[in-house]
């Protein structure tokens, strides 16, 4: 089969992809497309493409006529049998995977596909995915122990490949959540320090207050509000290796008395009360099925007037990433997007009375496009932390996620509430103007 798969066509690859891929593409081919054996097919228009799709090896051309989406095109780059020169952002606007599935389905492109893989030696089985693919799991049982024990892997798989390849991604702050941007020259260190400082004034942070920040990542919200705010603050993560670079730093930091990080699970809280609650970047891992048992946690935890801030990616109408979504099976496992509607009708079913919601949509494409000059910056380092194939990934996904939010097919929200006191008080002031 091997043979076979590397066999030459008498005829240049370009000549023979050619009538499959305008089945597949239509006549408008903004990029161009260069083969392994040097010939192309340029753009179809009278200018140079930003970008050129480099198809390196016949293999990528199985694993796209196997998935002709965004899976099989994603496997094809992570694998490195797929690459692209020029200008990524560009091409991302451009190819519209998703919609490939619906040509696909024409008998004419099947047909063109077939011929084409006849004539270049390419049919065969499906091709092993990359093995940083996470695995489908089977359906999931209502067990609180099975569905604890998928999040713990899920969170595994994204959060411990190490932190010193999350360093040089995120910068020194080690913040891994949309930053808020003053201006948008402001440094992301000077960003992520704005975001806390908000999060810490929309909670009504005083000294010897109770801080729980749930998914607290390496610890930045809560060592910044235990050095600016005076609180005692706790910090929840499943992530190991986070942990471990969370308590390091804060004793470093001089905060070991202020500060506490855990690795536990929300479910696993009780017992305890808190004056506020965060929760930055985490909910996107919470399954529907817990959104309740979520916020209902949270809510009693807190302390009559206490605060609690859900900072989160939206989506309009929500989204679940499908079996053939590229971020489900290589960057976030079990990863959902919600409405932001109805993440604040959660918080006010389990007793939270909703006092602001902020949007900070263009914020996180700034966020994100510099954590993507970081590591194409420090290209050959972040391979050498944790492999080609794991730094790609993370090109393509933050290359596509800016893509999502300047083009608003995404949104973050911040959407505080407060958990009255008796006789209906808030503890709130009358206006926004001190807090934000």
């Amino acid at each position: 089969m091997a043979v076979a798969l590397l066999r030459r066509s008498p005829r240049e690859v370009a000549m023979v992809l050619r009538p499959f891929l305008s089945a597949l593409l239509g006549a408008d081919l903004p990029f161009a497309i260069r083969f392994w054996d040097g010939s192309e097919i340029g753009a179809f228009g009278a200018l140079p493409a930003p970008a050129t799709v480099v198809v390196r090896s016949p293999r990528a051309l199985r694993r796209i006529l196997y998935g002709p989406d965004e899976l099989g095109f994603g496997r094809a780059y992570v694998a490195g049998e797929l690459d692209i020169e020029g200008d990524l952002l560009w091409l991302l606007t451009r190819a519209e995977l998703p919609a490939l599935g619906e040509s696909w389905a024409r008998p004419a492109t099947w047909l063109a596909g077939l011929r084409m893989a006849t004539e270049l030696g390419i049919l065969g089985p499906p091709l092993p995915a990359p093995p940083e693919e996470f695995p489908v799991p089977g359906p999931l049982r209502s067990r609180l122990s099975e569905a604890k024990r998928h999040d713990a892997r899920s969170i595994s798989h994204h959060y411990d490949v190490g932190n010193e390849f999350y360093r040089l991604v995120l910068g020194p702050t080690m913040a891994y959540s949309c930053a808020r941007f003053v201006s948008p020259s402001d440094s992301l260190e000077a960003a992520q320090e704005a975001k806390h400082d908000l999060i810490c004034r929309k909670l009504g942070l005083q000294p010897g207050m109770r801080l729980l920040d749930v998914g607290c990542g390496w610890g930045g919200m809560v060592r910044h509000a235990a050095r600016h705010y005076g609180v005692r603050a706790v910090g929840i993560t499943l992530a190991a290796e986070q942990q471990r670079w969370a308590v390091r730093a804060t004793e470093e930091a001089g905060l070991a008395g202020m500060v506490e990080t855990r690795r536990q699970d929300f479910r696993d809280l009780g017992g305890e009360s808190f004056d506020a609650v965060c929760s930055i970047g985490m909910f996107e891992h919470v399954s529907s099925a817990a959104v309740q048992a979520y916020f209902s946690t949270l809510y009693g935890l807190l302390r009559p007037g206490g605060r609690m801030l859900n900072h989160a990616i939206s989506q309009p109408q929500g989204s679940h990433y499908g079996h053939r979504s590229f971020l489900l099976r290589y960057v976030f496992p079990n990863g959902e997007l919600r409405d932001v509607g109805s993440t604040a009708e959660a918080m006010q079913m389990a007793g939270f009375e909703l006092r602001d919601v902020e949007s900070l949509r263009e914020h996180y494409a700034l966020t994100l496009r510099r954590w993507l000059a970081n590591l194409e910056s420090r290209w050959e380092q972040a391979e050498a932390l944790v492999g080609a194939p794991r730094a790609r990934i993370w090109r393509l996904y933050m290359t596509s996620s800016v893509n999502s939010f300047e083009q608003a097919d995404v949104g973050v929200h911040q959407v505080l509430g407060v958990k009255l006191a008796p006789g209906g008080h808030s503890g709130f002031p009358l206006t926004r103007a001190g807090w934000v």
